[in-house]
């Protein structure tokens, strides 16, 4: 599906008010959001109304819930604009728009009543629990958290950790196995909605992602009941749903990895061009010029690949090996901006006298959430290998 010239104007005109409001509203607050507490969390929510004011709040939600882009690949340069800060997507709600689409496209009219609805008018904050303590990543066969069906009620047990929005969700939807193991993976699991208001559910403790806390969360349910009618999808379909979670979920990020890997770019840009980049004549020195030319060429590809895996996905023929070279990219790209960016600010770029820290923190964390690296380099790999059983050229188009 080909992005139409008015979506792209509509497009490129929502960038640019985007870019506005992050650079003026938002930056100049980041020492404060990032000191969290009661008052960033104040902040945010204060934030956050400026931006529903301004209609740039949830941009990315369904356009019958207050949404303005349709395609994902229209929504790229609006994304990349809300990831100029590690703070943006939470201020600006795309960080639930992925939560949105869900509940729309699997949720029953109860569900969409219950909590997209609520999620819409800012008055729900959803959380998605699939990884668990003790085990190796979220490999499906290793999930141990169990929901029953019985009298009309889902009865939950287990833990999970890891979940973003921890400390302040109203919901989470949580993927449980609901078959015994006589039953194949792909059958055995389902995704149930929980409001964090069910006795028996708890958050055990907030977990700091090197050295702060953004958010992730450690959570156990026992003995936790719900209505029928909170299972999202059908039963045993949870791997499916998941699949097309991480699809959408994993260039999501990307864009806004993009948008942080950008903000590192002008900072370099700034800061060569400074007094003091200009006394230490940085504009001269040739490993500096390298920084730059290796960060272009990493954000600019990584632009193009999801690029391409977004249109797949919006024409209904998503290819998981592009979206996750796409993801792959989009975190080396990150990684690569904002430590060259650290390394020419030197030990302000260690510090908290700038941003770079903070984005530094988000690039690490990059090349392990929604699926490390190794794993998505081995399944790429395993997919490319077993084309060549079928045909003897790949075909990039």
């Amino acid at each position: 599906m080909k992005t139409q010239p008015r979506c792209m104007e509509l497009a490129r005109s929502l960038s640019v008010e985007v870019r506005g409001f992050v650079d003026e509203q938002i930056l100049p607050h980041e020492p404060m959001l990032a000191d969290g507490g009661d008052l960033a969390a104040g902040l945010q929510s204060e934030l956050t109304e400026k931006a529903r004011s301004a209609g740039l709040w949830g941009l990315f939600y369904p356009l019958s819930h207050g949404g303005k882009m349709a395609s994902l690949e229209e929504y790229l340069i609006v994304a990349e604009q809300e990831g100029r800060s590690e703070f943006s997507p939470a201020i600006l709600g795309s960080h639930s728009a992925l939560d949105a689409h869900m509940l729309l496209e699997f949720g029953t009219n109860e569900i969409r009543k219950n909590f997209l609805e609520p999620m819409a008018a800012g008055k729900a904050i959803p959380a998605y629990g699939m990884t668990e303590p003790g085990h190796g990543g979220s490999f499906p066969g290793l999930i141990s958290t169990t929901a029953q069906f019985e009298n009309g009620n889902w009865t939950i047990n287990g833990r999970k950790w890891f979940v973003g929005n921890a400390d302040r969700a109203t919901f989470v939807t949580v993927l449980a196995r609901t078959a015994g193991e006589d039953l194949p993976l792909g059958k055995s699991h389902s995704m149930i909605l929980v409001p964090t208001d069910t006795p028996g559910y708890k958050v055990e403790r907030q977990i700091s992602i090197l050295g702060r806390f953004l958010g992730q969360g450690e959570m156990s349910f026992t003995e936790v009941e719900v209505p029928e009618s909170n299972l999202l999808g059908s039963s045993g379909g949870g791997m499916d749903l998941m699949s097309r979670r991480l699809r959408r979920g994993r260039l999501l990020r990307s864009m806004n990895w993009i948008g942080l890997a950008q903000r590192c770019f002008d900072l370099m840009g700034a800061r060569i061009n400074s007094g003091r980049g200009l006394s230490a004549r940085l504009h001269e020195k040739q490993l500096v010029r390298q920084h730059l030319v290796t960060a272009y060429q990493s954000i600019a590809s990584a632009r193009e690949l999801i690029r391409v895996a977004a249109r797949g996905v919006d024409g209904g023929c998503p290819n998981d090996v592009q979206i996750n070279v796409a993801k792959i990219a989009a975190s080396q790209a990150l990684c690569i901006a904002s430590d060259s960016a650290v390394q020419i600010y030197g030990a302000e770029g260690i510090s908290d006298l700038t941003p770079l820290s903070g984005i530094y923190r988000i690039a690490r964390t990059s090349r392990i959430l929604d699926g490390t690296d190794e794993s998505l380099v081995s399944s790429v790999g395993r997919r490319l290998i077993n084309s060549f059983k079928e045909e003897d050229t790949y075909h990039f188009a």
